[in-house]
């Protein structure tokens, strides 16, 4: 599942880099912190992977 925006995708990025024991996950905080206990590596890894192009910083609310 790609990232919806340039947040999301760093997100991701530091609840991959905690799961993989790169960072403590104490320090993560908000959606990060979410993300590391409700996704699996693997989606963590595809979700920080998608490109940055053309994402908007923030994803518009609905």
């Amino acid at each position: 599942m790609p990232a919806k925006s340039k947040a999301q995708q760093k997100a991701a990025g530091a609840a991959l880099a905690a799961k993989r024991g790169e960072v403590k996950k104490s320090d993560l905080q908000g959606a990060s912190r979410s993300m590391e206990k409700s996704m699996s590596e693997k989606e963590l890894h595809d979700m920080a992977s998608t490109s940055r192009k053309g994402k908007p910083e923030h994803a518009a609310k609905h």
